[in-house]
C-alpha cells in the first residue's frame, strides 16, 4: 500500500513580492481550480482590501492576484489559525463552500464567529465570491484557534462537528503575570447544525484532556482524531480516537472509541492522494524535534489504517531548520514554508517549496468522499510554546495553475509597514508596552492598548498610557474633533493647531444722507418774509 519516494517530489517556488504576507496560519481553500490565499500577516490594505488572494504558481513563481467579492459579502478579516472544511452540495449540485470558524484576527483577538464562503460566478478572466456570516444557537464554540472542523454526513442529514484548539485564559482566572496567556479548550464535541442554525456540545468519557493542532479525518459518519498537543500535560498524544455521529430524526447520538496504532505528532499536514487514501507530513514530535517521517493514511468503511511511507529527499535547509508550516493544497500536494536566513535582505521573508506525493498520472479530477482537517503550528514567538501555532487546514484544493493577469499581480512594495502601525510598538523612547506582560490601564481596554493619533511630523500613533493621558482627556480627545500632539510634538501645537473657523458678518453699506432741498420762495412770499424781518 506504501508509495515509493520516487512518487514524492520536492520543488522550489519563489514568491514574488509578497513572501511577508506568507507567514505560519494561513489558509488554502479551491473553488473549481481557483486557488485561494486567505490568512495574511496583518490587516488588509488598499491594494488588496478583502484579504483574500488568487494564487497562482507558474515556472516555480508564486503569485497573488486580490479576490472579488460581491456587494452582499459580509467582511472575512484575515484569520490566522482557523478551523476550516470543504462543504460539497449534493449530487445535482457540483458546488463547493468552505466553513471557516475562530481563528486569530491580526490584533491577536480570538474570533467566534462562523463564515460559509462560495463562489458566485466565474468567467475566463474573473471569479466572484461571497462570504455570509452565520448566526447560531445553542451551545455555541468559545473563541479560539487551533482546532478542527468536519461535516458529516447520516441518514441524509448532514452536520459540522468542532473539536478542541486554544482560547485565552478566563478573566477570572487572569493574573497580571499571564494576562494574554492561553489554555487548551474543554474537550467537548460540538454538534453544528446549518438548517436550523443551532449547536450542540457533547462530554464524552474518552475525551480526558484538551487538545489542539492535531489532525482529523472523516468519512461518512465517522471521524478520526490523531495526535495533537495538550499544554496541560506538555504531551503529544500517541491516542487515535474515534468519533461516530448517528443523525436519527431525534437526539443526535454520538460515541467515541479509543484505538491502537495512533502517532505521538502535533502541527502536521495531511493531503488527500486518492478515494480513502491520505498522507500525513511534517509537524513536530517534541518541542525541539521535527517530525521528518511520513506515513499513509487508509480508511476503510468502519476501520483505519496507518502506515509508514517512504519519504522524499528532504533539502539540507529544511532538515536544519528549527521550524516549519504549511498547508494542503489538495489533490495530494502540499505548500510548505521554512523561515528564510538571517543574512536575506528581508527579515521576515521565508522559503517555500511544494510536495507532490502522487504522481503526475494520477492527478485527475475526482470528486473526494472523505474529508480532512488538520492544525499545523508556528506561531509567532511567545504566542504559545515552542511549534505549537502553525496549523494546516482540511482544503480539497488543486495545486494545478490557472491564468490571472500580471497587470492584476499584488504588489507588496506599495504598502506601508504593517508593523509600523501595530499595537505593540515602540511609540516613544520611554515607552514599556510589552504584549506579555500588559493589563488593561483604561476601562474602555480589553485586549489591546488604547492608542491616539499624533498629528506631529508626518503623522504616527502612541499610547495613551505612556503618554499619561488620564481616561477623561483620552475619551474627550476620542469624541472631540481636534488635533493631538505628543510629548515630543508637543511644542508645534500653538503653530500647527486649526484655528476655529469664524463666520464672517457681512456689514451693511451705509446710506448716504440726503440734502433737503433748499426752499423756494416766490416773489410776493419773498416780500412779506423780509418786511417782517426789519420791521
Amino acid at each position: 500500500m506504501a508509495q515509493s519516494a520516487a512518487e514524492m517530489s520536492l520543488q522550489a517556488v519563489s514568491a514574488v513580492s509578497n513572501s511577508s504576507l506568507l507567514q505560519p496560519g494561513f489558509s488554502l481553500l479551491n473553488f473549481d481550480g481557483h486557488v485561494l490565499f486567505f490568512g495574511q500577516k496583518g490587516w488588509p490594505k488598499r491594494s488588496c482590501p478583502t484579504g483574500v488572494f488568487l494564487l497562482d504558481i507558474k515556472q516555480n513563481e508564486l503569485k497573488m492576484k486580490p479576490a472579488a467579492f460581491s456587494k452582499d459579502s459580509c467582511y472575512l478579516p484575515p484569520l490566522r489559525y482557523p478551523a476550516l472544511c470543504s462543504l460539497r452540495g449534493n449530487a445535482e449540485s457540483d458546488g463547493c463552500q468552505y466553513i471557516i470558524h475562530g481563528g486569530k484576527t491580526p490584533n491577536n483577538d480570538l474570533s467566534d464567529k462562523i463564515y460559509v464562503m462560495s463562489l458566485l460566478s466565474k468567467t475566463s478572466k474573473k471569479a466572484t465570491f461571497q462570504c455570509v456570516e452565520k448566526d447560531l444557537g445553542g451551545d455555541v464554540p468559545e473563541a479560539r484557534y487551533g482546532h478542527t472542523i468536519n461535516v458529516v454526513r447520516s441518514r441524509g442529514r448532514s452536520v459540522s462537528v468542532i473539536f478542541g484548539g486554544r482560547a485565552y485564559t478566563p478573566l477570572a482566572q487572569r493574573t497580571t503575570d499571564k494576562w494574554n496567556s492561553v489554555v487548551d479548550c474543554l474537550p467537548s464535541v460540538f454538534l453544528v447544525d446549518f438548517e436550523f442554525g443551532y449547536c450542540t456540545s457533547y462530554v464524552l468519557p474518552e475525551l480526558q484532556d484538551g487538545l489542539a493542532f492535531h489532525v482529523s479525518v472523516a468519512r461518512n459518519d465517522t471521524i478520526y482524531i490523531l495526535g495533537g498537543h495538550s499544554l496541560q500535560n506538555n504531551t503529544r498524544s500517541p491516542s487515535l480516537y474515534k468519533l461516530k455521529i448517528d443523525l436519527p430524526l431525534g437526539s443526535p447520538l454520538v460515541t467515541c472509541t479509543v484505538l491502537p496504532g495512533g502517532i505521538s505528532v502535533s502541527s502536521a499536514i495531511v493531503t488527500q492522494t486518492g478515494d480513502t487514501e491520505f498522507v500525513l507530513v511534517g509537524g513536530y514530535q517534541s518541542d525541539s524535534q521535527k517530525r521528518l517521517v511520513c506515513n499513509t493514511i487508509v480508511l476503510e468503511d468502519s476501520k483505519i489504517e496507518i502506515m509508514e511511507r517512504a519519504s522524499p529527499e528532504w533539502t539540507a535547509d529544511i532538515k536544519h531548520c528549527r521550524i516549519w508550516f504549511g498547508c494542503d493544497m489538495g489533490k495530494g500536494s502540499v505548500l510548505l514554508g521554512i523561515p528564510g536566513a538571517n543574512k536575506q535582505l528581508v527579515s521576515d521573508a521565508n522559503y517555500f517549496y511544494i510536495l507532490r506525493c502522487k504522481g503526475a498520472e494520477e492527478d485527475k479530477e475526482e470528486e473526494p468522499s472523505a474529508q480532512v482537517c488538520s492544525q499545523t503550528s508556528t506561531e509567532d514567538p511567545g504566542d504559545s510554546t515552542p511549534f505549537e501555532d502553525s496549523e494546516e487546514f482540511c482544503f480539497s484544493a488543486e495545486a494545478s495553475s490557472f491564468d490571472v493577469d500580471d497587470s492584476d499581480v499584488y504588489n507588496e512594495d506599495d504598502e506601508e509597514d504593517e508593523s509600523e502601525t501595530g499595537y505593540w510598538i515602540t511609540c516613544c523612547a520611554s515607552c514599556s508596552m510589552d504584549i506579555n506582560t500588559w493589563v488593561p490601564f483604561y476601562s474602555t481596554e480589553l485586549n489591546k492598548p488604547a492608542m491616539i493619533l499624533c498629528s506631529g511630523g508626518s503623522g504616527h500613533r502612541v499610547h495613551a498610557q505612556c503618554m499619561d493621558l488620564s481616561e477623561t482627556m483620552l475619551l474627550r480627545l476620542s469624541e472631540a474633533n481636534i488635533k493631538y500632539f505628543c510629548n515630543q510634538h508637543v511644542d508645534l501645537n500653538k503653530g500647527l493647531q486649526t484655528p476655529k473657523k469664524v463666520m464672517c458678518l457681512k456689514k451693511q453699506p451705509m446710506k448716504p444722507l440726503r440734502k433737503k432741498p433748499a426752499m423756494k420762495l416766490t416773489t410776493p412770499a419773498k416780500k412779506s418774509f423780509l418786511r417782517r424781518l426789519f420791521d
